[in-house]
């Protein structure tokens, strides 16, 4: 059992952490330069196939942490697999307190109709900016995990 909970948290924590490093590196900057109707329509597009896949697999890698705090055979490795996964609730509890938010209010917009005072209510630095602390968390998760594994070793 434990190796199936060794496999399951890095498969998706990797996971995680690499599809969150992707929309900082890619996503993020594109959106950041596009007009508002393009915005609209990338994140109406993006949205739905990022949504369920990613709080899945995040709640799968939370679980298998937690799994191991209890089935790791020594008690350094099991207190890495716990501070990964809470570091890792945390970068959930940013991104359904923060970043869902956000999502669902461009996920409302008229791609075709520019709401008055978008200059204000543009939430692209808001997203970009919390979504830079979700993936730095993330990916100190995946290296916390590592360690874990490796403590296995």
């Amino acid at each position: 059992m434990t190796a199936a909970l060794v496999v399951l948290v890095l498969l998706g924590n990797g996971l995680t952490a690499g599809i969150m490093l992707s929309t900082v590196i890619g996503i993020t900057p594109l959106t950041n330069a596009q007009s508002y109707d393009r915005y609209v329509e990338t994140i109406q597009f993006l949205w739905p196939r990022y949504d369920p896949f990613m709080p899945i697999t995040h709640l799968l890698t939370i679980a298998a942490d937690a799994g191991l705090v209890f089935a790791a055979p020594d008690a350094g490795s099991r207190a890495l697999f716990g501070a990964a996964g809470a570091v890792l609730l945390v970068v959930m509890a940013i991104s359904l307190v923060k970043n869902v938010p956000i999502n669902r209010y461009v996920m409302s917009l008229d791609p075709a109709a520019r709401p008055a005072g978008w200059e204000q209510a543009d939430p692209r630095v808001r997203w970009r900016n919390w979504n830079m602390l979700r993936t730095s968390l993330a990916l100190a998760g995946l290296a916390v995990n590592a360690a874990a594994v490796a403590a296995l070793i």
